[in-house]
């Protein structure tokens, strides 16, 4: 998902501050693969769908260990493929 530079700047700040209240301020944040992922999931899914999809990428990636960067990719992964295989199913009628 494309954001302007000013979006960017003020997801980027809030996420920081975000971080900060949460006492995780040293966690790298991949704006743009969770807006992607949030993008997918409202589109094949339903829109409810996105905070939801990204708080559990988010758990799944944090309980994985150390290497976030890594993680959030892999949990990414495995959601954007579940979307995808929710896709065919529901234009399939399997």
């Amino acid at each position: 998902m494309t954001i302007s530079d000013e979006e960017f700047q003020i997801l980027n700040e809030w996420s920081q501050d975000l971080a900060q209240a949460l006492q995780i301020p040293h966690l790298p944040i991949d704006h743009e693969v969770l807006l992607d992922l949030a993008r997918k999931s409202a589109d094949t899914i339903t829109h409810a769908a996105a905070p939801v999809t990204a708080f559990l990428v988010g758990y799944a990636a944090g309980s994985r260990g150390p290497d976030a960067s890594d993680s959030l990719a892999s949990a990414a992964d495995v959601a954007s493929t579940l979307c995808d295989d929710h896709k065919k199913r529901h234009h399939t009628g399997e």
